[in-house]
Protein backbone atom coordinates (compact mmCIF):
# COMPACT_ATOMS: atom_id res chain seq x y z
CA UNK A 1 0.00 0.00 0.00
CA UNK A 2 1.53 3.19 -0.55
CA UNK A 3 1.04 6.19 2.13
CA UNK A 4 -2.42 7.30 1.64
CA UNK A 5 -3.69 4.19 1.34
CA UNK A 6 -2.01 2.97 4.89
CA UNK A 7 -3.52 6.40 6.33
CA UNK A 8 -7.23 5.48 4.64
CA UNK A 9 -6.93 1.83 6.22
CA UNK A 10 -5.71 3.98 9.57
CA UNK A 11 -8.33 6.62 9.89
CA UNK A 12 -11.46 3.63 9.76
CA UNK A 13 -9.76 1.61 12.24
CA UNK A 14 -9.83 4.49 14.40
CA UNK A 15 -13.34 5.92 13.83
CA UNK A 16 -11.83 9.27 12.24
CA UNK A 17 -13.18 8.88 9.05
CA UNK A 18 -14.42 12.53 8.90
CA UNK A 19 -10.78 13.15 7.79
CA UNK A 20 -11.33 11.03 4.67
CA UNK A 21 -13.97 13.16 3.31
CA UNK A 22 -12.28 16.38 4.14
CA UNK A 23 -9.01 14.83 2.30
CA UNK A 24 -11.56 14.71 -0.60
CA UNK A 25 -11.01 18.61 -1.02
CA UNK A 26 -7.49 18.14 -1.03
CA UNK A 27 -5.07 18.01 -3.72
CA UNK A 28 -2.89 15.22 -4.27
CA UNK A 29 0.03 16.96 -2.62
CA UNK A 30 -2.15 18.30 0.27
CA UNK A 31 -3.14 13.86 0.66
CA UNK A 32 0.46 12.96 0.80
CA UNK A 33 1.04 15.41 3.27
CA UNK A 34 -1.78 14.78 5.79
CA UNK A 35 -1.33 10.67 4.94
CA UNK A 36 2.40 10.94 6.16
CA UNK A 37 0.92 12.76 9.35
CA UNK A 38 -1.18 10.13 10.41
CA UNK A 39 0.76 7.53 9.42
CA UNK A 40 3.61 8.69 12.24
CA UNK A 41 0.45 9.35 14.85
CA UNK A 42 0.12 7.20 18.04
CA UNK A 43 -3.56 6.52 17.36
CA UNK A 44 -3.36 3.45 20.08
CA UNK A 45 -1.83 6.54 22.76
CA UNK A 46 -4.56 8.89 21.77
CA UNK A 47 -7.74 6.85 22.17
CA UNK A 48 -6.84 5.53 25.55
CA UNK A 49 -5.79 9.60 26.85
CA UNK A 50 -9.29 10.66 25.48
CA UNK A 51 -10.96 7.33 26.86
CA UNK A 52 -9.53 8.70 30.53
CA UNK A 53 -8.94 12.12 30.64
CA UNK A 54 -12.12 13.32 29.70
CA UNK A 55 -14.19 11.08 31.67
CA UNK A 56 -12.42 10.62 34.68
CA UNK A 57 -12.01 12.91 37.55
CA UNK A 58 -8.88 14.28 38.86
CA UNK A 59 -7.23 12.08 41.46
CA UNK A 60 -5.48 13.92 43.68
CA UNK A 61 -4.40 11.01 45.76
CA UNK A 62 -6.23 9.31 49.24
CA UNK A 63 -3.37 11.44 51.37
CA UNK A 64 -2.51 15.22 51.22
CA UNK A 65 -0.40 17.09 53.40
CA UNK A 66 1.94 20.31 53.74
CA UNK A 67 5.38 20.06 52.94
CA UNK A 68 7.87 22.48 54.80
CA UNK A 69 10.54 24.70 53.05
CA UNK A 70 13.65 26.24 53.71
CA UNK A 71 13.51 29.50 55.15
CA UNK A 72 16.89 31.26 54.33
CA UNK A 73 16.13 33.47 57.31
CA UNK A 74 15.62 30.60 59.75
CA UNK A 75 19.52 29.84 58.81
CA UNK A 76 22.26 31.18 60.96
CA UNK A 77 25.08 33.13 59.12
CA UNK A 78 27.35 30.17 59.22
CA UNK A 79 24.53 27.87 57.82
CA UNK A 80 23.90 29.44 55.27
CA UNK A 81 27.76 30.69 54.12
CA UNK A 82 28.45 26.84 54.32
CA UNK A 83 25.17 26.36 51.60
CA UNK A 84 26.03 28.81 49.48
CA UNK A 85 30.05 27.97 48.90
CA UNK A 86 28.73 24.55 47.87
CA UNK A 87 26.98 26.63 45.58
CA UNK A 88 29.10 28.97 44.45
CA UNK A 89 31.79 26.12 43.92
CA UNK A 90 29.41 24.02 41.61
CA UNK A 91 29.34 27.63 39.44
CA UNK A 92 32.31 28.22 39.34
CA UNK A 93 33.66 24.68 37.89
CA UNK A 94 31.60 24.79 35.15
CA UNK A 95 29.31 22.01 36.16
CA UNK A 96 26.31 24.33 35.71
CA UNK A 97 23.62 24.89 33.39
CA UNK A 98 20.64 26.88 32.61
CA UNK A 99 16.87 25.83 30.45
CA UNK A 100 14.49 28.65 29.12
CA UNK A 101 11.13 27.14 28.47
CA UNK A 102 9.85 29.73 25.71
CA UNK A 103 7.57 27.26 23.78
CA UNK A 104 4.55 30.14 23.52
CA UNK A 105 3.24 33.14 21.81
CA UNK A 106 2.36 36.19 24.01
CA UNK A 107 -1.37 35.38 23.34
CA UNK A 108 -2.64 36.44 26.68
CA UNK A 109 -0.73 39.43 26.49
CA UNK A 110 -2.29 40.61 23.17
CA UNK A 111 1.18 40.36 21.44
CA UNK A 112 1.15 37.90 18.72
CA UNK A 113 5.10 37.17 18.61
CA UNK A 114 6.52 34.89 21.10
CA UNK A 115 6.59 36.10 24.44
CA UNK A 116 10.04 35.90 25.21
CA UNK A 117 10.28 39.20 22.67
CA UNK A 118 7.69 41.26 24.53
CA UNK A 119 9.34 43.89 25.53
CA UNK A 120 8.73 45.71 28.95
CA UNK A 121 9.00 49.42 29.86
CA UNK A 122 11.92 48.79 32.75
CA UNK A 123 14.17 51.08 33.71
CA UNK A 124 16.31 52.13 33.10
CA UNK A 125 15.55 51.22 29.79
CA UNK A 126 12.62 49.33 28.15
CA UNK A 127 14.32 45.39 27.60
CA UNK A 128 13.03 41.81 26.24
CA UNK A 129 12.22 38.94 27.88
CA UNK A 130 14.84 37.09 26.55
CA UNK A 131 17.08 40.19 27.34
CA UNK A 132 16.20 40.05 30.48
CA UNK A 133 17.22 36.37 30.96
CA UNK A 134 20.48 36.78 28.98
CA UNK A 135 21.42 39.90 31.34
CA UNK A 136 21.38 38.25 34.16
CA UNK A 137 23.60 35.12 33.16
CA UNK A 138 26.24 37.29 31.98
CA UNK A 139 26.05 38.97 35.85
CA UNK A 140 26.44 35.49 36.67
CA UNK A 141 29.37 34.45 34.19
CA UNK A 142 31.19 38.16 35.03
CA UNK A 143 30.94 37.19 39.27
CA UNK A 144 32.05 33.16 38.70
CA UNK A 145 34.30 33.44 35.47
CA UNK A 146 32.53 31.21 33.56
CA UNK A 147 30.00 31.21 30.72
CA UNK A 148 27.39 29.19 31.44
CA UNK A 149 25.66 26.88 28.97
CA UNK A 150 22.14 28.24 27.43
CA UNK A 151 19.52 26.11 26.29
CA UNK A 152 16.60 27.49 24.78
CA UNK A 153 13.06 25.48 24.29
CA UNK A 154 10.75 26.82 21.21
CA UNK A 155 8.05 25.30 19.84
CA UNK A 156 7.11 24.12 16.53
CA UNK A 157 5.42 27.58 15.96
CA UNK A 158 7.89 30.13 17.71
CA UNK A 159 11.15 28.27 16.78
CA UNK A 160 12.03 30.41 13.60
CA UNK A 161 11.20 33.69 14.66
CA UNK A 162 13.16 32.84 18.02
CA UNK A 163 16.43 32.49 16.05
CA UNK A 164 15.98 35.09 13.89
CA UNK A 165 15.11 37.59 16.96
CA UNK A 166 18.48 36.49 18.51
CA UNK A 167 20.33 36.88 14.77
CA UNK A 168 18.79 40.29 15.12
CA UNK A 169 20.12 41.08 18.35
CA UNK A 170 23.24 40.10 17.81
CA UNK A 171 22.86 37.20 20.69
CA UNK A 172 22.69 39.69 23.57
CA UNK A 173 26.52 39.44 23.44
CA UNK A 174 26.31 36.26 24.56
CA UNK A 175 28.79 33.47 23.05
CA UNK A 176 26.45 31.85 20.32
CA UNK A 177 28.22 28.57 20.96
CA UNK A 178 26.77 28.83 24.62
CA UNK A 179 23.20 28.81 23.16
CA UNK A 180 21.54 25.77 22.14
CA UNK A 181 17.61 26.26 21.15
CA UNK A 182 15.47 22.84 20.98
CA UNK A 183 12.31 22.39 19.74
CA UNK A 184 9.05 20.94 22.56
CA UNK A 185 7.31 17.78 21.40
CA UNK A 186 3.61 18.17 20.01
CA UNK A 187 0.06 16.40 20.85
CA UNK A 188 -2.62 16.73 18.52
CA UNK A 189 -6.09 18.03 19.75
CA UNK A 190 -9.11 16.53 19.38
CA UNK A 191 -12.55 17.66 19.63
CA UNK A 192 -15.47 16.58 22.28
CA UNK A 193 -16.45 13.47 20.08
CA UNK A 194 -12.91 12.24 20.26
CA UNK A 195 -12.11 13.19 16.00
CA UNK A 196 -9.23 14.80 15.56
CA UNK A 197 -8.73 18.69 14.08
CA UNK A 198 -7.88 19.43 10.99
CA UNK A 199 -6.29 22.83 10.43
CA UNK A 200 -6.00 25.70 7.71
CA UNK A 201 -2.86 24.23 6.77
CA UNK A 202 -4.87 21.06 6.01
CA UNK A 203 -2.70 19.04 8.31
CA UNK A 204 -4.50 17.52 11.46
CA UNK A 205 -3.93 20.26 14.48
CA UNK A 206 -1.16 19.90 16.81
CA UNK A 207 -0.30 21.29 19.81
CA UNK A 208 2.76 21.85 22.11
CA UNK A 209 2.81 19.24 24.73
CA UNK A 210 3.03 21.05 28.16
CA UNK A 211 6.68 22.33 29.57
CA UNK A 212 6.76 18.25 31.05
CA UNK A 213 7.69 17.35 28.08
CA UNK A 214 11.36 19.63 28.24
CA UNK A 215 13.31 16.17 29.56
CA UNK A 216 12.09 13.71 25.78
CA UNK A 217 12.77 16.90 23.61
CA UNK A 218 16.18 17.56 25.75
CA UNK A 219 16.99 14.12 24.96
CA UNK A 220 15.89 13.81 21.58
CA UNK A 221 17.59 16.89 20.35
CA UNK A 222 20.79 16.60 21.89
CA UNK A 223 21.00 18.73 24.67
CA UNK A 224 21.61 16.11 27.59
CA UNK A 225 24.78 14.92 25.20
CA UNK A 226 25.79 18.44 25.19
CA UNK A 227 25.72 18.60 28.96
CA UNK A 228 27.37 15.37 29.64
CA UNK A 229 30.46 16.58 27.19
CA UNK A 230 30.24 19.81 29.02
CA UNK A 231 30.46 18.03 32.37
CA UNK A 232 27.32 19.55 33.62
CA UNK A 233 25.96 18.28 36.50
CA UNK A 234 23.03 20.52 37.83
CA UNK A 235 20.75 22.52 35.27
CA UNK A 236 18.09 25.18 36.42
CA UNK A 237 14.90 25.35 34.41
CA UNK A 238 13.20 28.45 34.67
CA UNK A 239 10.06 29.83 32.46
CA UNK A 240 10.42 32.89 30.18
CA UNK A 241 7.92 35.21 31.59
CA UNK A 242 9.15 35.66 35.39
CA UNK A 243 11.65 38.71 35.53
CA UNK A 244 12.79 38.61 38.81
CA UNK A 245 14.01 34.92 38.24
CA UNK A 246 17.50 34.07 39.53
CA UNK A 247 18.62 30.91 37.86
CA UNK A 248 22.40 30.65 39.49
CA UNK A 249 20.87 30.96 43.05
CA UNK A 250 23.93 29.49 45.22
CA UNK A 251 21.43 28.69 47.87
CA UNK A 252 19.06 26.56 45.70
CA UNK A 253 22.40 24.40 44.42
CA UNK A 254 24.08 24.28 47.76
CA UNK A 255 20.62 22.70 49.60
CA UNK A 256 20.33 20.38 46.68
CA UNK A 257 24.05 19.13 47.39
CA UNK A 258 23.98 19.11 50.90
CA UNK A 259 20.94 17.37 50.93
CA UNK A 260 21.96 14.70 48.48
CA UNK A 261 18.81 15.40 46.17
CA UNK A 262 18.49 15.26 42.88
CA UNK A 263 15.55 17.51 42.50
CA UNK A 264 15.00 21.15 44.40
CA UNK A 265 12.64 23.86 43.57
CA UNK A 266 12.20 27.35 45.23
CA UNK A 267 8.70 28.57 46.13
CA UNK A 268 7.18 31.61 47.35
CA UNK A 269 4.55 31.78 50.17
CA UNK A 270 0.99 32.27 48.33
CA UNK A 271 -0.68 36.00 49.05
CA UNK A 272 -4.15 34.68 49.43
CA UNK A 273 -5.86 31.32 49.71
CA UNK A 274 -7.55 31.60 46.14
CA UNK A 275 -4.29 32.97 44.28
CA UNK A 276 -4.27 31.28 40.74
CA UNK A 277 -0.60 29.09 41.34
CA UNK A 278 0.03 25.72 41.76
CA UNK A 279 0.64 24.22 44.93
CA UNK A 280 3.67 22.04 46.39
CA UNK A 281 2.91 19.53 48.94
CA UNK A 282 3.22 15.85 49.43
CA UNK A 283 0.67 13.41 47.54
CA UNK A 284 -0.22 9.73 49.10
CA UNK A 285 3.73 10.44 50.83
CA UNK A 286 5.24 11.91 47.15
CA UNK A 287 6.31 15.23 46.14
CA UNK A 288 3.83 17.03 44.00
CA UNK A 289 1.67 20.05 43.18
CA UNK A 290 -1.75 20.51 43.58
CA UNK A 291 -3.09 22.98 40.65
CA UNK A 292 -5.20 25.73 42.65
CA UNK A 293 -8.61 24.95 40.58
CA UNK A 294 -8.18 21.04 42.64
CA UNK A 295 -7.48 22.16 45.79
CA UNK A 296 -10.24 21.96 48.66
CA UNK A 297 -11.59 25.27 49.98
CA UNK A 298 -10.84 23.95 53.51
CA UNK A 299 -7.02 23.10 52.68
CA UNK A 300 -6.75 25.78 50.83
CA UNK A 301 -7.59 27.99 53.44
CA UNK A 302 -6.11 25.94 56.42
CA UNK A 303 -2.78 27.77 58.10
CA UNK A 304 0.13 26.27 60.64
CA UNK A 305 0.98 27.79 63.96
CA UNK A 306 2.64 31.34 62.54
CA UNK A 307 -0.26 31.91 60.29
CA UNK A 308 1.27 30.95 57.48
CA UNK A 309 -1.27 28.78 54.98
CA UNK A 310 -0.44 25.49 55.50
CA UNK A 311 -0.54 24.71 51.59
CA UNK A 312 1.16 27.64 50.66
CA UNK A 313 4.04 26.79 48.72
CA UNK A 314 4.05 28.00 45.50
CA UNK A 315 5.47 26.39 42.62
CA UNK A 316 6.84 29.36 40.21
CA UNK A 317 8.56 27.11 37.99
CA UNK A 318 12.02 27.80 39.90
CA UNK A 319 13.19 24.23 39.39
CA UNK A 320 16.76 22.52 39.74
CA UNK A 321 17.46 19.04 38.42
CA UNK A 322 20.62 16.80 38.02
CA UNK A 323 21.79 15.22 35.09
CA UNK A 324 21.11 11.44 36.54
CA UNK A 325 17.40 12.53 36.62
CA UNK A 326 17.29 14.01 33.84
CA UNK A 327 18.56 11.32 31.84
CA UNK A 328 15.90 9.14 33.84
CA UNK A 329 13.23 11.41 33.24
CA UNK A 330 13.86 11.48 29.58
CA UNK A 331 12.89 7.80 28.76
CA UNK A 332 9.31 7.81 30.83
CA UNK A 333 6.18 9.26 29.99
CA UNK A 334 4.90 12.13 32.65
CA UNK A 335 1.07 11.63 32.86
CA UNK A 336 -1.29 13.76 30.95
CA UNK A 337 -3.36 16.36 31.92
CA UNK A 338 -6.45 17.96 29.22
CA UNK A 339 -6.59 21.34 29.01
CA UNK A 340 -10.12 22.71 27.11
CA UNK A 341 -9.99 25.00 24.29
CA UNK A 342 -11.50 26.79 21.90
CA UNK A 343 -9.56 26.07 18.55
CA UNK A 344 -10.42 26.49 14.68
CA UNK A 345 -10.83 23.83 12.26
CA UNK A 346 -11.98 22.86 9.09
CA UNK A 347 -15.66 20.65 8.76
CA UNK A 348 -16.32 17.82 6.13
CA UNK A 349 -16.70 20.50 3.35
CA UNK A 350 -13.30 21.87 4.08
CA UNK A 351 -14.60 24.82 5.21
CA UNK A 352 -12.93 27.09 8.44
CA UNK A 353 -15.18 26.78 11.04
CA UNK A 354 -14.13 29.65 14.19
CA UNK A 355 -15.61 28.48 17.87
CA UNK A 356 -16.86 30.95 20.09
CA UNK A 357 -16.91 28.73 23.07
CA UNK A 358 -14.24 25.85 23.98
CA UNK A 359 -14.74 23.17 21.70
CA UNK A 360 -11.69 20.73 21.92
CA UNK A 361 -9.11 19.26 24.27
CA UNK A 362 -5.21 20.05 24.34
CA UNK A 363 -2.80 16.87 26.51
CA UNK A 364 -0.11 17.77 28.08
CA UNK A 365 2.09 17.09 30.52
CA UNK A 366 3.16 19.19 33.72
CA UNK A 367 7.49 19.27 34.57
CA UNK A 368 6.22 19.24 38.47
CA UNK A 369 5.10 15.53 37.90
CA UNK A 370 8.67 15.00 37.80
CA UNK A 371 8.92 15.09 41.36
CA UNK A 372 6.95 12.01 41.99
CA UNK A 373 9.78 10.38 39.88
CA UNK A 374 12.40 10.52 43.05
CA UNK A 375 11.76 9.76 46.88
CA UNK A 376 12.45 13.60 47.87
CA UNK A 377 13.46 17.14 46.93
CA UNK A 378 15.11 20.23 48.53
CA UNK A 379 12.33 23.27 48.46
CA UNK A 380 14.24 26.88 49.54
CA UNK A 381 11.35 29.54 50.47
CA UNK A 382 12.18 32.54 48.22
CA UNK A 383 10.53 35.94 48.49
CA UNK A 384 8.03 37.77 46.15
CA UNK A 385 9.62 40.87 46.13
CA UNK A 386 12.75 39.28 45.06
CA UNK A 387 11.85 36.03 43.11
CA UNK A 388 8.41 36.41 41.39
CA UNK A 389 7.18 39.11 38.95
CA UNK A 390 5.75 37.19 36.22
CA UNK A 391 4.39 38.52 32.96
CA UNK A 392 1.25 36.81 31.76
CA UNK A 393 -1.83 38.83 31.60
CA UNK A 394 -2.30 42.03 29.54
CA UNK A 395 -3.49 43.59 32.56
CA UNK A 396 -4.37 43.65 36.31
CA UNK A 397 -2.35 40.71 38.40
CA UNK A 398 1.02 39.51 36.70
CA UNK A 399 0.52 42.24 33.89
CA UNK A 400 3.68 44.08 32.59
CA UNK A 401 2.83 47.14 34.94
CA UNK A 402 3.27 44.67 38.48
CA UNK A 403 6.42 43.43 36.79
CA UNK A 404 7.86 46.61 35.52
CA UNK A 405 7.07 48.13 39.23
CA UNK A 406 8.65 44.78 41.22
CA UNK A 407 11.98 44.65 38.70
CA UNK A 408 12.42 48.60 39.36
CA UNK A 409 11.80 48.16 43.09
CA UNK A 410 14.40 45.07 43.36
CA UNK A 411 16.59 46.80 41.12
CA UNK A 412 16.16 50.11 43.06
CA UNK A 413 17.16 48.32 46.16
CA UNK A 414 20.01 46.08 44.97
CA UNK A 415 21.96 48.50 42.83
CA UNK A 416 24.81 46.82 41.23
Amino acid sequence: MNNIEKAEEKLKKYNQTHILKIMEKFTEDEKEKISEQVNEMDFENLTNLYNTLTKEEVNLGKVIEPISALKKNKLSPDELDEIDNIGKEIISSGKFAVATMSGGQGTRLGYSKPKGTFKIDVLPQPKYLFEIVCDTLKRANKKYGVVIPWYIMTSEDNNDQIIEFFKENNYFDYPQKDIMFFKQGQMPLIDEKGKLLIGENRLIREASDGNGGIFRSMKLNGCLDDMRKRGVKWLFIGSIDNVLLKMADTTLIGIAEKKNVEIATKSVLKNAPNERVGVICKKDGKVGVIEYSELPVKLAEAVDEDGDLLYGESHIMCNLFSLNILEKLSDVTLPYHKAHKKNSYLNENAELVVPEEPNSYKFETFIFDSFNYVNDIAILRGCREDDFAPVKNKEGVDSPATAIELYNKYWENNKE
